[in-house]
């Protein structure tokens, strides 16, 4: 498995380094410093199964590099390390195409739990950071699933969706559900049709945004 990894900090390099050695199978790293490195070793390496990006760097200013990244290397998956815990970050992140959000001050469980969850063709998103800011515990992402019960959607589309919104990737939800892949893939689908959305990541964000049950 290979990895790029972007920071413009060594040693927030040396410290992701560490983390990524405890993933199975064992992880070829890249280094880059700023995004032109960034784009530079991502253009040698189109084999690449990750690139984990610092949000601000050299070269490019907030989401301005992560659409860059994404318009030129649009097959390499792309999670974002960053010091920020904004929700508008965050949302903006996934947005433009990142497929998980990791802070810097996470624990390494979960940088672990969120870079597997990733790899395996799921999307992260972090939970609780609003509450985290109010001094209060995190609690788990909301998913507006009582709202989804009027979406339209059928019944196994609702289950589908349930799983699609915790960021479960296609094969763990044909495992859940004991159904094929395909159709998986095809309650998907319709799942973007209703939606209105493109890929998983509008449509993740979009069942998170329905109105919850009072």
């Amino acid at each position: 498995m290979k990895t790029l990894l972007a920071d413009d900090h060594p040693l927030v390099r040396e410290g992701v380094r560490q983390v990524l050695a405890q993933l199975e199978p064992p992880v070829e790293i890249l280094d880059a410093h700023d995004y032109p490195s960034l784009f530079a070793r991502a253009a040698l390496h189109p084999d690449l199964d990750l690139a984990l990006v610092d949000l601000n760097m050299p070269g490019f200013v907030g989401m301005q590099g992560i659409t860059q990244f994404r318009n030129r290397f649009p097959d390499i998956p792309l999670m974002v390390l960053s010091a920020s815990e904004s929700p508008h970050d965050i949302r903006h992140a996934l947005e433009a195409g990142a497929l998980g959000y990791i802070p810097k001050a996470s624990p390494t469980t979960a940088m672990l739990a969120a870079l597997r969850q990733v790899l395996s063709g799921g999307i992260y998103v972090p939970a609780g950071l609003d509450d985290r800011h109010a001094g209060r515990h995190p609690a788990a992402p909301a998913a507006g699933f009582d709202a989804l019960q009027h979406s339209g959607l059928t019944a196994r589309q609702l289950e589908v969706a349930r799983l699609l919104a915790q960021g479960c990737a296609n094969k763990a939800i044909a495992d859940m559900l004991a159904m094929s892949e395909s159709t998986v893939k095809v309650h998907i689908a319709a799942i973007f049709r209703v939606f209105n959305v493109s890929n998983r990541t509008e449509a993740v964000l979009a069942i998170q945004r329905l109105p919850q049950a009072p």
